[in-house]
């Protein structure tokens, strides 16, 4: 339930964040190469991550790999893409493998920032299950870590590049499919009370761990979308220039 409840509204934040930042440093610098530049450099760190994961994962795979790139290039659609990694066509499971191998490096780095270095559950129990009471020592114990900025920087970079691409996905379709037909198998074999018991607590542990890598990206994505909104506005008052969506990187 967590998990279906967070991901959506993560995914729409995401792109909206983008849109507001290339917004800004569109509207700053009036110039399109600048601000790819420089929108390019604030998630260099994500993309390093997104491209190397699909790149360690095709040569764990034994998958050849072509071209690696971490140089931002329009694409025809008018999207943009910040970076790629060749890799030869495989079979289905191996292509999907490679596809995900992104968003679980990405997830596990999430995770371990936002646990380790950024205490974020101590921040979410405050707020859900103690009332709200001890929020505000909760907050300014997250402010006052030295590295705060750092992490929350990392965070950002990485959640926001860690989903894969269009291109990644396309073995996910059928390699899902196929999951789901094995399952209904073993359902009308009767292997289901089989099932309930030996993989349903790792199964909702694992969605568990997930939904706390959506819940910290989008609680980070939420403290950076009104700031950039604003500031957008603000710009476009100041300069009488409106970015429209159709000229976003």
């Amino acid at each position: 339930m967590w998990l279906l409840l967070l991901l959506a509204p993560f995914l729409l934040l995401q792109r909206r964040l983008h849109l507001e930042i290339q917004s800004v440093l569109l509207l700053i610098f009036r110039r399109n190469d600048i601000s790819l530049a420089l929108f390019s450099l604030l998630f260099f760190p994500g993309v390093f991550l997104h491209e190397t994961s699909h790149f360690l994962m095709a040569r764990v795979l034994g998958v050849r790999t072509g071209r690696f790139s971490l140089i931002p290039r329009p694409l025809e659609d008018g999207r943009l893409q910040l970076g790629y990694v060749e890799t030869a066509k495989a079979d289905l499971l191996r292509d999907a493998l490679i596809g995900v191998a992104p968003l679980v490096s990405g997830g596990l780095f999430v995770a371990y920032a936002g646990v380790a270095h950024l205490g974020l559950p101590a921040l979410w129990e405050s707020t859900f299950t103690k009332g709200g009471q001890t929020l505000p020592v909760a907050i300014q114990m997250l402010f006052n870590r030295s590295d705060f900025w750092l992490w929350f920087y990392l965070i950002v970079a990485v959640s926001s590049t860690m989903m894969p691409s269009r291109s990644d996905r396309r073995a996910w379709l059928p390699v899902a499919l196929a999951a789901v037909f094995l399952l209904l198998l073993g359902l009308l074999a009767g292997a289901g009370p089989w099932l309930v018991q030996h993989i349903a607590v790792p199964l909702n542990t694992s969605l568990r761990a997930v939904a706390l890598v959506f819940a910290i990206s989008l609680g980070v994505h939420c403290a950076l979308i009104l700031p950039f909104f604003f500031l957008a506005r603000i710009l476009e008052k100041a300069t009488g220039f409106r970015v429209t969506l159709s000229i976003l990187l």
